[in-house]
């Protein structure tokens, strides 16, 4: 059980780690918002989507999406879109946008920003499902469920801790300037995911 236990916290470790846009997404609302609490939206939403796709990727669904090519293509195209538009939205924000409420991340739009790059991201998908889904079956009963818990363990922990990161950097920055360097930052590499989606669907 401990094997199943270490397995699923290093795998978990390794997948989360790699910065892409839904770590961007949760490091940026943790800067921009005024308070912590503002970001439980995002960190919610973005643990629970992790969530479900481990849980997902257990169960068997892998073998659905990596067996049907146009379902791949599908989450490639549609993800490409919306990567591009959440960039944009990055970028053009403003200095003094990052010193009242942050009206275009609201709790909604956060929530559904989280989902659109959690959800829509074809990479968070076929690593989250592919390798998970394909090392859980090394384990059976309860080592499978310790395994799946472990990796789930590790995505709660790592987005609380991102958002309340980037809000200690937030408090320290209470001009914007760093902010508005972080959006563009977070857009160039949410950009540089969308163009390379792109390139595989070519």
């Amino acid at each position: 059980m401990f094997e199943a236990l270490l397995h699923g916290l290093i795998l978990g470790f390794g997948l989360i780690l790699p910065l892409g846009a839904q770590n961007v997404f949760v490091f940026n609302q943790g800067v921009s918002q005024r308070t912590f609490i503002r970001t439980v939206p995002v960190i919610l939403t973005a643990s629970i989507c992790d969530t479900i796709l481990i849980l997902l990727a257990v169960l068997g669904v892998s073998l659905i999406v990596l067996t049907f090519a146009w379902l791949e293509l599908a989450l490639y195209t549609i993800g490409f879109f919306f990567l591009v538009y959440i960039g944009w939205t990055l970028w053009k924000s403003k200095p003094n946008e990052m010193n009242h409420e942050i009206e275009r991340f609201s709790a909604k739009k956060q929530i559904l920003f989280a989902l659109s790059v959690s959800l829509l991201n074809p990479h968070a998908i076929l690593d989250t499902i592919g390798v998970i889904g394909t090392n859980s079956l090394n384990y059976a009963d309860n080592e499978r469920w310790i395994f799946t818990l472990s990796t789930i363990l590790v995505s709660w922990l790592w987005f609380f801790g991102l958002a309340l990161v980037g809000r200690l950097i937030g408090k320290k920055n209470q001009g914007g300037k760093l902010i508005v360097k972080l959006n563009k930052l977070s857009a160039c590499i949410i950009w540089g995911v969308a163009i390379y989606m792109a390139l595989q669907l070519i």
